[in-house]
């Protein structure tokens, strides 16, 4: 994780739901056809970014080889969601560097395998097709980069689980995790009430615009 401010940022995004900062941002969350390859994962990290401005494998071992404990390497393929730069070796690398995890704007391939190794990927799908060897020298490494439709920068925090994935910076983070753990923490309670058959203007009036409570209050 990136150095801030607020040394409890990490701990309380390991706590937080991340559906739940949804209600308090509006901006870094990816397009929905982003999504994990491998369920049931939790990533927290922080960028290294990977643009390939052509099918090449080179450039994709030499990000590996630069990622440390805590990285997420997020790779933007520039609008070619036909190649797959990562499968089961790419993963087991990241995976051995420490990385947190793998999001490619693009597809993956070895499915099955990347799922054994238990790294998170996320992707747009899957593909038999894969990235060549070229050494072509198109790349660009560990400069803002487009994943998902969000504007990525080395150092961001990324945030991943199975609804999706969320790049931002660590002060707006700071800046709404109060609530957002605050709100968590009283979802259990409104469950219980919908759950006990409570008036449903009852339970959720705290989600409600003034006039509906009014309307509500008149039958």
């Amino acid at each position: 994780m990136p150095a801030t401010p607020d040394s409890s940022l990490p701990r309380s995004l390991e706590a937080v739901s991340f559906p739940t900062l949804g209600h308090f941002l509006e901006n870094g969350f990816a397009d929905h056809r982003l999504r994990a390859m491998v369920p049931n994962v939790k990533v927290i990290g922080r960028a290294v970014t990977l643009k390939l401005l052509s099918p090449d494998a080179i450039p994709v071992n030499r990000a590996l080889s630069q990622l440390k404990a805590g990285d997420v390497l997020v790779i933007d393929m520039s609008d070619d969601h036909s190649h797959a730069p990562v499968g089961a070796v790419t993963a087991c690398a990241a995976l051995n560097a420490g990385a947190r995890g793998v999001i490619v704007d693009g597809v993956v391939t070895d499915l099955i395998d990347l799922r054994s190794t238990g790294l998170p990927v996320f992707a747009r799908g899957t593909s038999l097709l894969t990235t060549k060897k070229r050494d072509t020298a198109s790349s660009l490494f560990n400069e803002p980069v487009v994943c998902g439709g969000v504007v990525v920068r080395p150092g961001d925090i990324v945030l991943a689980d199975d609804n999706g994935v969320l790049f931002a910076e660590a002060p707006a983070l700071a800046a709404v995790i109060d609530l957002a753990l605050a709100s968590d923490r009283a979802e259990p309670a409104i469950l219980d009430r919908l759950n006990a058959k409570e008036p449903l203007h009852e339970v959720l009036q705290c989600f409600m615009p003034p006039n509906i409570h009014a309307a509500n209050d008149q039958h």
